[in-house]
């Protein structure tokens, strides 16, 4: 037996898996990433003849791996999203992404420095790539699929998506930020940098990566819904891996720009999405990018424990691992609280909107890719082990809560008498169509 021939028959377990084990994991205190976690984990204690998995040699490997699937994961946020965007309909959403996004960065980064004793440079940057949220690895805190009605999303479930679609790509500006303070600090701690980050990095790559995802979004809307030729509107013709092409195409076109592609996918969904919002078409589309997705999710985890096996977490100091706890039960939780204080989630939902900042894929891309812009004064294995622990202590507890906390906040919703909606289209009905 070689490796090809193992590597064969796990793909086959795996995929046929992650079929099967959504449905067995529904309304249970466990998810599909975590199992898939432990599978990886487990298998890899076998004596079997497996490929070595080590993002820190094969960096360029990972990074793209995990870019791919960020991606995907973004237009199948961005198409399951029924509320029309707006600055009083997503207010939950602004809040996470100006209050709530800062305040974890500041304190993830106060604490790397003085916890770890970590210089500012690797600070900064592990407090970046541990910003964005990712609700893939923990369903039951994500929208379902799409349908037509813009109030059929419950705020808990609406925050923690639209968060997730917005904040992987504002991470962007926060990494490129911790490269530049390592360039300066090699170079005699010189502020010059300071002036082109907030206008090329922050200014001018956000407003492209928006630009170019409102733009292609139009356009392929257009294309799916309001075209007269019957060949062209892809709509009539329900093949759902249209969705690969236009996630790949924003992503491209963005970033061939020097805009930030995962804002443009994510804009793009959206936009797919205001082009016509009553169409059967949409759950086609949304429906072949899950089954990507979830796929890529189990197979990233699955990696993930395997690395995690074969000694991923052997530079992980108690230092590290305590900063990472303190970010996750402790940072994200208050920096949400505070960012939503007096927003329209309250009691038990702001809590939970706080508190269910996951960490996942996303911060394994951003640091595969910063890595691979300059050196760091922190060892990469260490860096790596304090960002694999952040994920799977996430996994783990966020993946084991969300089921019944939601069923819980899903109930008490049912229980209130129905609340008169707003002008503002916000509201919901609260159902977790998983």
């Amino acid at each position: 037996m070689t490796i090809a021939d193992a590597v064969f028959a796990w793909v086959g377990v795996g995929a046929l898996l992650a079929a099967v084990l959504p449905r067995v994991v529904a309304g249970r205190p466990l998810s599909l990433p975590l199992v898939f976690l432990v599978a990886g984990i487990g298998v890899y204690l076998l004596p079997l003849p497996l490929p070595v998995i080590d993002p820190v040699d094969d960096r360029l490997l990972a990074e793209h791996v995990t870019e791919i699937c960020v991606i995907i994961a973004l237009m199948g946020a961005g198409l399951a999203l029924n509320r029309p965007v707006g600055r009083r309909r997503w207010a939950t959403t602004w809040r996470l992404l100006s209050v709530t996004m800062p305040l974890t960065v500041v304190a993830t980064a106060l604490v790397a420095w003085w916890l770890l004793d970590w210089p500012p440079a690797a600070a900064l940057l592990l407090a970046a790539v541990l910003a964005p949220t990712d609700p893939v690895l923990a369903s039951e805190v994500r929208v379902g699929e799409p349908t037509e009605d813009p109030h059929d999303e419950d705020e808990v479930r609406f925050a923690l998506t639209s968060e997730a679609g917005l904040n992987d790509g504002l991470a962007f500006p926060l990494t490129y930020a911790a490269v530049a303070l390592a360039a300066a600090a090699g170079s005699g701690w010189s502020a010059d940098w300071v002036g082109a980050w907030v206008v090329e990095d922050v200014a001018f790559k956000c407003t492209v990566g928006v630009l170019c995802g409102v733009l292609v979004g139009r356009l392929l809307g257009w294309l799916f819904f309001q075209t007269r030729s019957p060949v062209l509107r892809l709509s009539e013709h329900r093949e759902g891996f249209v969705a690969l092409g236009a996630t790949f195409l924003s992503y491209g076109v963005t970033e061939l720009i020097g805009g930030y592609g995962f804002l443009a996918v994510f804009t793009t969904a959206c936009a797919i999405r205001a082009a016509e919002r009553a169409h059967g078409f949409h759950n086609v589309l949304h429906d072949f990018v899950e089954q990507i997705e979830r796929l890529l999710t189990a197979a990233v985890l699955f990696l993930l424990g395997a690395f995690t096996t074969l000694g991923g977490l052997a530079s992980l100091t108690w230092q590290g691992a305590v900063t990472a706890l303190v970010l996750l039960v402790v940072i994200r939780p208050l920096s949400g609280w505070a960012g939503l204080l007096g927003g329209r989630p309250r009691g038990q939902e702001r809590w939970v909107v706080a508190a269910y900042g996951i960490r996942g894929i996303g911060s394994l891309y951003y640091l595969a890719y910063a890595l691979g812009q300059h050196d760091f004064p922190v060892p990469e294995r260490e860096l790596w082990a304090v960002v694999t622990f952040t994920v799977l202590a996430s996994v783990v507890l966020h993946g084991v809560t969300a089921g019944p906390v939601v069923a819980r906040l899903d109930r008490v919703r049912t229980a209130r008498p129905p609340r008169q909606e707003g002008t503002d289209g916000a509201g919901g009905t609260g159902r977790g169509r998983r």
